[in-house]
């Protein structure tokens, strides 16, 4: 579509928990957005945008948004709800959380997440609101803190490489990533290396849609990263491909790693993998002699009772190999913290009003588990009242039948901040209508290269929205809280959340709408990691030198287990999702078109299962249903044998029996970081057909 004169273009930000984080032009005819697209001028977003943002006017304008406050007049979880003005939601929702607050206001938990990555709509005026109540702080580690603590034990912070340099590289690993479908600006810069002679390696479970466009697929079990990384470190070490000047004078420990990685012969490794030696073999050694080689790690890989340790021993192979030394070699995790946000975030959140109470913290993992608790010395109060924003934790957190039991409560107050009436809405006592980012004032930093951003809003809010800083903006105030931070507005939240942030020019921001803070090309060609030495290290204080830990589900660790459930599943998010987000958008949901469970032919034949059926995954924790799509027997299908794939994240109420795969993950914790376990999971699969006739058999026994 092509602009008029009469059309303004407004600069905006994506808002999605996606490292690209990119640059928008929102062009908008008589009020309305006519066009959502990239901005040719930013470095990384190059004027191109994902299929999902693309269609952001779609999201915004959807007929079934909620514009305007309701009140829940049904049972929960039916989603029956009737219109209540922004006076009587707000006053009632303020009485009740004062009453609460007035017997303990830890008996309050906010829960949120990266709905919005936003720092003014995320944990902006939130924070304050909840530091002011002394209500119980949420751990948000639902999605990368596995892997971002790892990172720090490692570097000292989450650091990485530029992601435009990989375009330079000779030799890339895509390790737990699959970039077409969440980071489709890197997957570009990939491509021009290919293009310019590079090797593309990508290491999945998974034959994903990257995988297949890489020159190798390294197609391990779920939950060995961490061996395939001590079988390299062993193969570096053993044939000499190290830099020992980097290694002298820019790691602390190697030694250490040396021992351990001695017993991980890839014939060792091959064996947990599920791989063969051979592969370790030439891995390794195109590793260790290539110039510049760059690893592209994301958070996949981490979902798994040893993701924080997997991480640490990737992170170190650069180290070893010197690959820092170059712009284009090194790896990329995360590149957040380049934005030095100490200052930001005080500024912002304002820990302060806490005036040195320290509530309780509840893992937003657990959340299952801890809405059914009682009160006890060591849990503290009984939850009483749930405030989420910029998440729906009964579609995407783990065993989410016990979420939603928990969410089921009718003594549980609930306000949900929404756009639409999602499984989380469909159990509020209170649902708030609020902005999408084409509406209001943020300010974003990035977690895949170093551009602060701006959000400017494109359109007033429709209907009756509200913006989340507005909404705690106004319940601060009948909550009688007068400092003057609460009324700071949205866009001098904005405008001034990077103020105070180190090499950030404000001006060129406000301006541009993005700036770039300076980084180095090549960071730590000569060291100078955030560590209090300013090495890497493999021995990190409080965490000891990494190892591989199997899987809490396996046959490794639970034989018994497996036995019962012999096949590993995990649940990398459907293409045109992201998490929960756009699941209810027609045309991505269309193009999903229904719940998908990849197969490996040897596994489906073993079940009598083929392409199309209808077939139930089950466990101890709940059962769900979904299409089979089986491949594998002429090397074309996306499951490796042994391992079945869930397409999520599907809404429960868009399931063909109200369910989703977290009814089958479990509420366990990585090793590092207190994060979610969700590809660390064991099912077992047959024909939804078969399982009925034997229910059907079983009751008509019962009935004899």
């Amino acid at each position: 579509m092509s602009a008029t004169p009469a059309d303004t273009v407004v600069q905006a930000t994506c808002p999605h928990d996606c490292p690209d984080t990119c640059a928008l032009h929102v062009t908008v005819r008589e009020g309305r957005v006519v066009r959502v697209a990239g901005d040719p001028e930013h470095p990384t977003t190059h004027g191109t945008l994902c299929t999902k943002v693309s269609r952001y006017a779609e999201r915004t304008y959807h007929a079934q948004r909620v514009l305007t406050p309701l009140k829940r007049v049904g049972r929960k979880g039916e989603g029956r709800f009737e219109p209540a003005s922004w006076d009587q939601a707000l006053d009632d929702i303020a009485a009740r959380l004062r009453a609460i607050a007035a017997r303990d206001p830890q008996a309050i938990l906010p829960y949120s997440y990266a709905g919005t990555m936003g720092l003014v709509q995320g944990e902006g005026m939130a924070a304050r609101f909840w530091h002011k109540l002394g209500a119980s702080l949420l751990d948000r580690t639902i999605c990368s803190n596995a892997g971002g603590e790892a990172l720090i034990a490692t570097y000292g912070g989450k650091v990485g490489m530029h992601v435009e340099f990989f375009a330079e590289s000779r030799l890339i690993l895509i390790w737990g990533s699959n970039p077409i479908t969440s980071s489709v600006h890197f997957w570009n810069v990939a491509l021009q290396a290919k293009r310019a002679g590079a090797k593309l390696v990508c290491i999945d479970p998974r034959c994903s849609e990257t995988a297949q466009k890489c020159h190798q697929h390294i197609a391990l079990l779920p939950g060995t990263d961490g061996a395939l990384a001590l079988a390299l470190v062993h193969e570096l070490i053993e044939h000499g491909w190290l830099d020992r000047d980097y290694i002298e004078h820019h790691v602390e420990g190697l030694d250490t790693l040396a021992a351990r990685a001695r017993e991980w012969t890839p014939e060792r490794a091959a064996a947990v993998c599920g791989i063969e030696a051979e592969v370790i073999r030439t891995l390794a050694r195109e590793y260790g002699t290539t110039k510049p080689a760059a690893i592209r790690l994301n958070y996949g890989m981490q979902r798994v009772r040893g993701g924080g340790n997997a991480v640490r021993l990737v992170a170190l192979l650069p180290c070893l190999t010197g690959a820092w030394r170059h712009r284009a070699g090194g790896l990329l995790l995360s590149a957040s913290g380049w934005f030095a946000g100490r200052k930001r975030d005080a500024w912002l959140q304002r820990p302060d009003l806490l005036a040195g109470r320290r509530p309780r913290t509840i893992n937003m993992v657990t959340i299952g588990d801890d809405l059914l608790r009682a009160s006890s010395p060591a849990f503290g109060p009984k939850i009483e009242a749930v405030v989420v924003y910029n998440s729906n934790p009964v579609a995407v957190a783990p065993e989410s039948a016990q979420v939603a039991r928990g969410f089921a409560r009718e003594d549980l107050f609930t306000v949900v901040l929404e756009h639409f009436l999602t499984d989380t809405a469909d159990h509020a006592d209170y649902v708030l209508p609020a902005t999408t980012q084409l509406e209001h004032w943020d300010a974003h930093g990035t977690y895949g290269h170093v551009y602060a951003m701006l959000n400017r809003p494109a359109i007033a809010p429709l209907g009756q929205a509200r913006s989340n800083a507005e909404v705690f903006r106004q319940l601060a105030a009948r909550m009688g809280f007068t400092e003057p931070c609460f009324a700071d507005s949205d866009e001098a939240m904005a405008l001034g959340a990077f103020d105070a942030e180190r090499g950030v020019n404000v001006a060129e921001l406000v301006r541009k709408g993005w700036t770039r803070l300076p980084v180095a090309d090549a960071p730590f060609a000569r060291g100078g990691f955030p560590t209090s030495s300013g090495k890497a290290l493999v021995d990190a204080p409080g965490f000891g030198v990494p190892d591989y830990l199997p899987n809490y589900e396996s046959r490794q660790s639970s034989p018994e287990l497996a036995r019962r459930y012999p096949l590993a599943m995990i649940s990398p998010p459907a293409r045109n999702f992201l998490n929960s987000s756009f699941v209810n958008v027609p045309s991505l949901r269309a193009a999903e078109g229904e719940p998908v469970l990849e197969m490996h032919a040897d596994d489906a034949a073993a079940r009598c299962i083929t392409t199309g059926d209808l077939v139930r995954i089950f466990n101890d924790r709940g059962s769900t249903l979904a299409r089979a799509e089986v491949g594998g027997a002429a090397g074309d299908g996306r499951a490796r044998p042994g391992v079945v794939n869930g397409l999520g994240v599907w809404w429960r109420k868009f399931g063909r029996d109200g369910t989703n795969v977290n009814q089958l993950t479990h509420q366990r914790l990585t090793d590092i970081g207190r994060a979610p376990a969700f590809y660390d999971c064991l099912v077992e699969v047959e024909r939804a057909a078969a399982a009925s006739a034997a229910a059907a058999s079983a009751s008509g026994a019962v009935s004899a």
